[in-house]
């Protein structure tokens, strides 16, 4: 009897909303509440050997977020792959059936509006961990998706890589390392452009979580710290951290030895930084980026790296992922690039693991997600990817 009404209730509902126009999203996240199994896809990078070395490695294809005992025993369909791309591919095949999909930056599934068009029962697109621009957003909006990560699971991971890279760059540390592997030792060849971090100015692109884990980390090493952002920081703060607020990116990249990107990719930061704008940065600088590769132009990046506009670059993120044999990227000079690592250290991974948990639990309830972690909902964008 209860669930009767409780249909039709929803039925009233849809009626209702669907007559006054309202946005299909709403819809969707009154659907969540719907009892029986659903099917849910995730898509994951292959551990092989690796997953056997380490426990607490649930990232890969193999451990799946540890989640595989837990959906199981409460009746919900998991199916497991890191077969992404294609026509045939492993994930094609679930799609149009599938309720939930969950996938990583680090072996992104494009959710692209071909594919969400296909997929009719899809409720719920989760990220595991941080940066949802592998979602065709738009789409997601127009079919009434709910897409959701979990922020701030490996903030400190990302931000932590981010001061490595910069210390490999500024003291040419990979010609040393390559010279010890090949048996050769030619200190003058590694000393000549080798600087020391303190005193320099290093302004970051974007000063969100991760942008400011990272300034605080920056402050021992008594640099001149800059930010540029949508918004300023509480002042508080900026004292505490003794960074300047930059309103004008083109006007803070001439002042800057060191630039590190931490803005999300959008349709407006999609190629940010092209010839012209690489142009207006100071000869010779270092750039970290483990925002997003496409926020580059790729040739750009190549062409001033060659003729040492850019004296060194360094990230792990790329476009597409993951890179192709022949990505320029991983032949231009001096750079310290790495496959998409920063943001799945294992302490990342059982963040991230928890996190999707936690938000499939309440998927299931029809309760709501923790604010900060939804990317749409109810037809809007989150601010940052407006």
């Amino acid at each position: 009897m209860a669930m009767a009404v409780r249909r039709a209730s929803a039925s009233a509902f849809r009626a209702l909303t669907s007559s006054r126009n309202l946005n299909s999203s709403i819809l969707t996240r009154d659907l969540h509440a719907s009892p029986g199994s659903k099917k849910i896809v995730g898509v994951f990078y292959r551990a092989n050997e690796y997953a056997e070395k380490n426990p607490n490695f649930l990232g890969c294809m193999e451990r799946a977020l540890g989640l595989r005992e837990w959906l199981d025993s409460r009746g919900h369909q998991y199916i497991v792959t890191d077969d992404k791309d294609g026509p045939n591919c492993e994930l094609e095949k679930h799609i149009p059936d599938a309720h939930v999909l969950i996938t990583t930056p680090f072996h992104p599934a494009y959710v692209t509006e071909e594919r969400i068009k296909k997929a009719k029962n899809l409720e719920l697109v989760l990220t595991a961990g941080i940066g949802s621009d592998h979602v065709d957003l738009k789409a997601a909006v127009t079919a009434g998706l709910t897409v959701a990560e979990v922020t701030g699971s490996n903030v400190v991971s990302v931000a932590e890589d981010e001061l490595m890279r910069i210390l490999i760059l500024v003291r040419n540390f990979l010609p040393g390392y390559q010279q010890v592997v090949r048996g050769e030792w030619d200190v003058a060849a590694i000393a000549y452009r080798a600087y020391d971090l303190e005193g320099k100015t290093v302004g970051t692109v974007g000063c969100g979580r991760i942008g400011r884990l990272l300034l605080q980390r920056l402050k021992p090493f008594n640099c001149n710290l800059l930010y540029h952002d949508r918004v300023k920081m509480d002042p508080e703060l900026e004292n505490q951290i003794g960074a300047k607020f930059e309103d004008d990116l083109d006007a803070m990249l001439p002042k800057c030895d060191i630039i590190v990107i931490n803005t999300p990719l959008t349709e407006k930061t999609k190629g940010m930084f092209d010839k012209d704008r690489i142009a207006k940065c100071k000869k010779g600088v270092y750039i970290v980026n483990n925002a997003r590769g496409a926020i580059m132009d790729t040739q750009a990046v190549v062409d001033a790296s060659s003729s040492g506009h850019i004296a060194g670059y360094s990230g792990d993120v790329w476009y597409p992922q993951p890179a192709p044999k022949d990505h320029p990227w991983r032949y231009m000079p001096n750079h310290a690039m790495t496959p998409h690592i920063s943001g799945t250290t294992i302490d990342a991974q059982l963040r991230y693991a928890a996190g999707v948990k936690d938000m499939l639990e309440r998927y299931f309830k029809g309760e709501e997600f923790p604010p900060e972690n939804y990317i749409v909902k109810k037809g809007e964008l989150a601010p940052q990817y407006r």
